[in-house]
């Protein structure tokens, strides 16, 4: 039997296909045998040993590269060079193998929903067993605050009630019916016949018999999606790979080319081999993937000081090109606690305010506070939501904790916002179940014996013949039954759960009466609307997620009414449509594609629908985050581009299986980090195109040079000077730039966008090209000034062209803050830690050029005053313009401002 078919199956054809016996269960003999066929255990794939994960970190494209660029600098005898390099690669590969180490947790952490132990019945006699032991045919008892240890069958139930949330993201506690049978087609939250592994009993009690176990259950079958499914590339991280490879055929061509013209016009092997392999060494970006890695490093603590707690460093870029966000409800868009916030008497009808389960909050009538307490008919209802209720309410650690069902958690967080705290002596209790939908209880208050009932108000209103209207008791009329039926209907498109409340007066001797005549004659008082409320802020945060592109989704396991309400209410959905977990089975991928970016609100999904709706998002080129706490999200999480748990109410399959987690649960948590991520993505932007177009320039140099018959204008030693120390200082300054204005008002980066698409390329190459001319120009220069002076020329003409080689670079690295803004514009001391880096990139600069010790290892020389003119002038009088630009717009500005005040 499948199963998806045990719900809609009699008791009795269960029973006889499971063979076994309601009253005795199974026996050892057959324990024994099923034993060795089913497991009740979640599986683990076979994982590479922490050796084979490290070794692993090394087959990247760019780490290849890297560990090629140690090897030439060794060849060269830049052994510090190769030290340093060798180091980044470590670096890189730890953390590499940290995060992947660490994401293999989220299979084990499900494995934790199991239930340890159970109340089994096992050859006529109760036992309580591990449920590691259980087997289908098994006969199991549930009490309240069991945990669920396999899928069950229910055969008889007891006011039971089962709290699915983690399963279905149902926020309130299921009420399960073992008589009834359902239809093949049910969603999973509306079997309620059934319990599923995992879930927590709430109420009542029941007796099952476990149809699945294992990996066969639902919670298995989460946990089989979660092995199956890849966590894609990020975007950046397919970039650098395609980066990567494009170097080493850079590489590969530059040495061949340069090695072969130096031998074809005759030059000495070796000379032009060293050559060869020093241009190579400069077409590397060596420090790009380490400045990367600690960008995003940076990135992270920032996001943390935010409540973003990021658990994979590359999620940091992947945020900024986020285009949709698929959201569960409950918890993430919603506070996953209900809260009363209407109340009706016949005669007012008030607002209350408060969030959650923390008692604080005021009545509201037409805008204005009143005291619920001074008026008889509403400090009536305080009592009754007081006094029946058996909930309980803690503060524990700085928030409020609820022990018992939620539904009576909010009634007594609502007499508490009233002030109400008497409770009586209760003499009799008549418990809700599911047949009779209401409660009641006998009180005794200073002497007198009061019927208190809450419940369904149409269940409520035919026990009841009067009600009380400003302050008097009076016969209770047709149309004031259907007032309130009205408000019931009108409330309940508003996604309200409503409940009525009544009372009587009752002699000492009527305490026994039957049931149905205790409760008969009551005052009906009025009734209350509860929800489920949005978060406080999520509505700016929705609308601030459309202003920058980005498409939000919901996607619940939740009744759809309920789920339209929140998504209309917090600006999601415009309309009136969602789509049911059923009405997604009938659409094809493109229609469901098409009909996620408009409706935006699917209701009573299943996990295996959540990660559908992800995959054909991802498969129509959106870039798609997930967030989520319970275990049905996790399969989605894991799948989606980058997936965002909840830190307080989540649980720890989620955040193990997510790439960020939100530690204060709010959902505008997650704009925030948005707007750090595109910030971050800029700032790679920007470093790689300082990085590359100072690479590009130096091969460039030694390419020319070599095509042109001209002896090498730098050596070795000097390029890797250039490629590690006086480049990576600013590169990774650019890594800290702040944000530009306007960050947040721009459409997401496509999905497929290189990461030198926007013209960065042709910026990059136009660059290297000007960055070579003006070194081979001074190189020129100075050849021709030491012979007409009968100077050695080499060492002068390297020392300035490495020196205009450092300038041009340190005076580019000002124009890569922006794309849009100059430098100026911007501010210049805007970023301290770029004006830092380039100072001590001058200070190593000129150590190098005049400490004798320097000298002799790097062949310099000092320059004289006219040397520098023309290296400054050739090199910076882009800056230069733009510095007397600003100054004379702002001084012109200055002075329209000043005559138009004085107009």
């Amino acid at each position: 039997m499948s199963n998806n078919t045990w719900h809609s199956t009699g008791l009795d054809e269960i029973l006889l296909s499971l063979n076994t016996k309601q009253e005795e269960g199974l026996n050892l003999a057959e324990v024994r045998k099923r034993q060795s066929i089913y497991s009740n255990s979640l599986e683990e794939d076979k994982k590479p040993s922490p050796l084979i994960l490290f070794i692993n970190q090394f087959t990247d494209t760019m780490v290849l590269v890297l560990l090629g660029a140690t090897v030439i600098s060794g060849l060269i005898g830049a052994m510090a060079d190769a030290i340093t390099i060798m180091a980044i690669v470590v670096l890189n590969a730890s953390l590499g193998f940290i995060q992947e180490y660490r994401a293999e947790r989220s299979l084990e952490e499900i494995k934790k929903l199991a239930s340890p132990h159970a109340m089994v019945l096992r050859e006529g006699r109760r036992v309580k067993l591990p449920a590691s032991e259980l087997v289908p045919g098994d006969i199991v008892f549930l009490e309240t605050g069991d945990k669920v240890p396999a899928d069950l069958r229910l055969l008889e139930s007891f006011s039971l009630e089962i709290d699915e949330a983690i399963l279905t993201g149902e926020s309130l506690p299921v009420k399960k019916n073992a008589l009834i049978t359902i239809p093949d087609r049910t969603p999973l939250a509306e079997r309620n016949n059934m319990a599923f592994m995992g879930t927590v009993i709430t109420r009542g009690r029941a007796r099952a018999v476990i149809v699945t176990t294992g990996m066969n259950t639902e919670v298995g079958q989460i946990a089989k999606m979660m092995k199956e499914t890849e966590r894609p590339l990020t975007p950046l991280q397919v970039r650098l790979d395609q980066l990567g490879k494009i170097l080493i055929v850079i590489c590969l061509v530059v040495c061949t080319l340069v090695s072969l013209l130096g031998i074809y016009r005759g030059e000495n092997i070796m000379v032009m081999l060293m050559a060869g392999i020093s241009l190579a060494v400069a077409a590397i970006p060596e420090g790009l993937p380490a400045i990367v890695t600690v960008v995003l490093a940076l990135g992270v603590q920032k996001m943390a000081r935010r409540n973003a707690i990021i658990r994979k460093l590359p999620a940091v870029e992947t945020l900024g090109c986020t285009t949709v966000i698929c959201s569960d409800k409950t918890g993430t868009l919603t506070q996953n606690q209900m809260t009363v916030g209407r109340l009706a008497t016949i005669d007012k009808t008030m607002e209350i305010t408060g969030n959650g389960y923390e008692p604080r909050g005021s009545f509201r009538q037409e805008g204005m506070v009143i005291n619920p307490l001074s008026d008889i008919n509403t400090r009536l209802i305080m009592e009754v939501a007081l006094n029946c209720n058996n909930a309980t309410l803690e503060k524990h650690k700085g928030s409020y904790q609820i022990q018992g069902d939620p539904t009576e958690a909010s009634l007594l967080v609502m007499a508490q916002k009233a002030a109400m705290t008497r409770l009586y002596k209760r003499r009799r209790e008549i418990p809700f179940d599911s047949a009779r939908k209401k409660m009641s209880i006998v009180v005794e208050a200073d002497g007198e014996y009061l019927v208190f009932c809450k419940g369904a108000l149409e269940v409520l209103i035919p026990f009841c013949n009067q009600l009380i209207n400003k302050g008097q008791t009076q016969p209770l009329r047709e149309e004031q039954k259907e007032y309130f039926y009205f408000l019931q209907e009108q409330w309940a498109g508003e996604a309200l759960r409503i409940l009525g409340f009544a009372a009587k007066k009752i002699k000492p001797a009527d305490i026994n009466l039957p049931e149905d005549a205790l409760e008969s004659g009551l005052t009906l008082l009025g009734i209350c609307g509860m929800s489920d409320p949005p978060r406080s802020g999520v509505e700016k945060s929705v609308a601030a997620c459309l202003n920058a592109g980005i498409t939000p989704i919901m996607i619940t396991g939740d009744h759809p009414v309920t789920a339209l309400a929140i998504a209309q209410k917090i600006g999601i959905s415009k309309g009136n449509e969602v789509l049911t977990g059923s009405d997604l089975e009938q659409l094809t991928d493109q229609n469901l594609y098409r009909k996620s970016l408009t409706t935006r609100v699917f209701a009573r999904v299943a996990p295996e629908h959540k990660n559908r709706i992800v995959e054909v998002l991802k498969k129509n080129k959106e870039v798609v985050a997930m967030t989520g706490d319970g275990v049905n999200d996790a399969p989605a999480l894991k799948s989606a581009d980058i997936g965002i748990a909840m830190g307080m109410s989540g649980t720890e399959v989620s955040r193990e299986a997510s790439s960020m987690t939100l530690a204060d649960d709010d959902f505008s948590t997650i704009v925030a980090a948005i707007y750090e991520g595109r910030a971050i993505y800029d700032n790679i932007r920007k470093f790689i195109r300082y990085l590359l177009g100072c690479n590009i320039g130096e091969v460039l140099v030694m390419f020319l040079a070599s095509l042109l018959g001209m002896p090498l204008p730098l050596i070795p030693i000097q390029i890797l000077w250039v490629n590690l120390v006086t480049d990576g200082l600013p590169a990774m300054a650019l890594g800290l730039e702040p944000p530009e204005p306007g960050i947040m008002n721009r459409k997401p980066r496509p999905s497929n966008e290189g990461i030198l698409a926007r013209r960065l390329g042709w910026m990059v190459l136009s660059r290297g090209f000007y960055i070579s001319m003006v070194t081979l120009l001074v190189f020129t220069i100075a050849i021709l000034y030491a012979r007409l002076n009968g100077i050695e020329p080499l060492p002068l003409s390297r020392s300035m062209a490495f020196t205009t080689l450092v300038a041009a670079q340190l005076f580019y690295v000002f124009e890569c803050r922006s794309e849009k803004y100059t430098v100026f514009e911007l501010g210049f001391f805007r970023n301290k830690f770029l004006l830092i880096a380039v100072f001590c990139s001058i200070c190593m600069h000129l150590m190098v050029l005049y400490l004798p010790c320097m000298q002799g290892i790097f062949h310099s020389v000092g320059l004289n005053c006219w040397q520098w003119a023309l290296i400054l002038i050739l090199t910076g009088w882009k800056f230069i313009g733009k510095l007397i630009l600003y100054i004379w717009k702002r001084v012109f500005a200055f002075k329209w401002d000043y005559a138009k005040i004085n107009a």
